[in-house]
């Protein structure tokens, strides 16, 4: 049987050919990167209608940071009573501010897909900030005075108040799902 050496055994090295100065095989000259232009197939073409419209999407992102945030915080308030002052003034700054930016997010939208030539979406997201402008008002009244009654005693102000925080959660947890939903309209409608 032959004996194998003990050594460490490397394969051969590959011969480079260093004559060869590049990719090309020479240096690069002006017209080497230009080509006869050929007509885009139909995959090509189906690709470039369906790129996806950055200004469109990203307008939906910033509306739905506020409201995602909404999404999350809203329900820790459920784990505490809305008899507590403080919990109760902490809960109303929430929906106080969910509202302002709700607003000002959907203002920057309609803007953003009217810019887009987007008037079907902007009519959409439009609403929304109307909503949000509109029902700011009513629904902080409803708030300060249910607020109002549990101060001066009324038992029932606060089931109120909690019937008031669940129809904020559920209006917003609609609005996020249809804006989710119409994410892939958006982003790849033309």
């Amino acid at each position: 049987m032959p004996r194998l050496d003990r050594g460490i055994q490397y394969p051969a090295a590959y011969r480079l050919n260093h004559t060869i100065s590049g990719i090309l095989d020479r240096p690069v000259k002006p017209g080497d990167d230009s080509e006869d232009v050929v007509r885009p197939s139909l995959h090509t073409q189906e690709a470039e209608r369906m790129k996806p419209d950055a200004v469109a999407v990203a307008a939906l992102v910033i509306l739905l940071f506020p409201m995602g945030y909404f999404l999350l915080a809203s329900p820790a308030f459920l784990l505490v009573k809305l008899d507590i002052p403080p919990v109760t003034q902490l809960l109303r700054g929430m929906f106080n501010i969910q509202f302002r930016m709700m607003a000002v997010t959907g203002v920057l939208a309609t803007v953003a897909f009217l810019a887009e030539g987007r008037p079907l979406f902007a009519t959409g997201i439009g609403l929304i900030a109307a909503l949000a402008i509109r029902g700011r008002g009513w629904f902080m009244q409803r708030m300060d005075e249910e607020l109002s009654a549990r101060d001066a005693g009324d038992t029932g102000a606060v089931r109120r108040l909690r019937q008031l925080h669940w129809s904020g959660m559920l209006c917003n947890a609609m609005l996020v799902a249809a804006l989710v939903t119409s994410i892939p309209y958006v982003a790849m409608s033309s």
